[in-house]
């Protein structure tokens, strides 16, 4: 009796330790860094590319860590109650029953999960191999418990999908970037592009064009004479040009090509220059496209330049190279380039800002979550959530922040303090809508 016991004993003790290995290796495969595990398996580390193999067959892996961590832990405790019924009698089934849930709880469960957690990635690694020969071994159990298991759901209408869609796939990718660690202002702006290249199929042209109001361009029936002048005034390096009427554009100058026509020319007789011969043909896109179908038109065309029109054909304003890019890294500013911010930060902690300043640039910069479904710039969205066009001194609470109208020229809505309320939640509704004067 007492060598069936000691037996009993270390069974269940060799069982309990397979149980720990099967809970702690769960634990180390689904916390671990896939995109690690990625860069070791290519920098050729075996280890790394058996976890990234037994990810990629994750039904098997569960099934199969399943199967042999319930297996190991009843056969440990159908053993134990066999051994306590025998020394003390029926009350033996509530003494096994005590043990075995302490004994499974803490060292089959909640030590080596806490353990695992501790280094994910090294734990992987170091289980990787003796569970794949676990996973290989008992592969053809799991295939039919799978086989059962959808069947079973199928019953209710379930289907059960291997891999995650694309939205699931990007929300994801999403979560990553916002978990990634620092608040430094280098950090901010990693978060901030990486952001931004996944919002390049969501952004129409419109939301970031130059507006119409704003464009430099330059009247092809003047004197090339006069044209020359203008475009050594221009901070530009490419303009479009107009005949007749603003909305009429024909061409696409660019300064170095015009300068090559003046120095053929010897510098003198410019009026016999043909400006519009020189220049290229305008290339025209509908406002309705998005900014990663623009960008690859841009890279295919080989191309900087485009004229954004609407349904009618109406000149809506330009979109450039520059501006794409601008979206991903933030502005690009150059020698010739306006210091105009746009944003100005006060003492007391509020924003004055331009009416025509997006909200994605705001998001981006202070990592705010103002919506920009409905309106591209702060005014749009003003004029979006109040339903009118206010006037100067009206207060504004909605979306976690007070917007006070500080200037409007016409129907336009120039400037706005903005500051967060004591409750601000960029994400929630609108915590008032209406207006009261400052």
């Amino acid at each position: 009796m007492d060598i069936d016991l000691a037996f009993i004993l270390g069974a269940i003790l060799a069982l309990m330790v397979f149980s720990a290995f099967f809970s702690g290796s769960e634990t180390a495969l689904t916390a671990a860094s896939r995109p690690r595990m990625h860069n070791l398996a290519q920098s050729g580390n075996r280890r790394a590319a058996i976890v990234n193999q037994l990810w990629h067959e994750r039904e098997h892996l569960i099934g199969a860590i399943l199967l042999g961590n319930n297996l190991v832990n009843i056969l440990a405790s159908a053993l134990a109650t066999s051994a306590l019924i025998a020394l003390f009698g029926d009350v033996g089934v509530v003494y096994a029953t005590l043990a075995m849930t302490v004994l499974v709880l803490i060292f089959a469960e909640v030590m080596p999960k806490t353990y695992a957690l501790q280094d994910a990635d090294r734990a992987a690694l170091t289980v990787a191999p003796a569970l794949r020969f676990v996973v290989l071994v008992l592969k053809p159990i799991s295939l039919v418990i799978q086989m059962v298991v959808r069947a079973t759901l199928s019953i209710f209408g379930i289907e059960v999908r291997t891999a995650l869609t694309a939205e699931a796939s990007e929300e994801q990718l999403r979560g990553a970037i916002d978990l990634h660690q620092g608040e430094g202002e280098e950090e901010r702006h990693e978060r901030a592009m990486l952001r931004s290249i996944l919002d390049l199929g969501d952004v129409w042209v419109e939301e970031i064009m130059i507006h119409r109001k704003d464009v430099v361009a330059i009247d092809v029936d003047q004197p090339p004479a006069k044209i020359v002048e203008e475009v050594l005034a221009s901070p530009f390096t490419r303009l479009p040009l107009w005949q007749e009427d603003p909305d009429n554009i024909v061409g696409v100058l660019h300064v170095k090509a015009l300068l090559r026509a003046v120095q053929a020319a010897g510098g003198k007789d410019l009026d016999k220059l043909d400006v519009r011969a020189i220049a290229s043909p305008p290339w025209f896109i509908p406002d309705t496209t998005d900014l990663l179908s623009q960008l690859q038109a841009f890279r295919r065309r080989h191309e900087h330049f485009s004229i954004v029109v609407d349904e009618y054909g109406e000149m809506l304003g330009i979109v450039t190279l520059e501006d794409i890019l601008e979206e991903i890294v933030g502005d690009i500013s150059d020698e010739h380039d306006e210091d105009i911010e746009g944003a100005q930060l006060q003492r007391d902690g509020s924003l004055i800002v331009d009416g025509k300043v997006t909200l994605r640039d705001l998001n981006r910069r202070f990592e705010w979550r103002l919506p920009d479904e409905e309106a591209s710039t702060i005014a749009g969205l003003i004029l979006h959530e109040t339903r009118c066009i206010p006037e100067v001194g009206q207060v504004f609470t909605f979306h976690g922040f007070k917007f006070e109208i500080l200037g409007r020229k016409r129907n336009q809505i120039t400037s706005i303090r903005l500051c967060a309320t004591d409750d601000s939640d960029d994400g929630d509704p609108p915590a008032q809508r209406g207006a009261s004067r400052a």
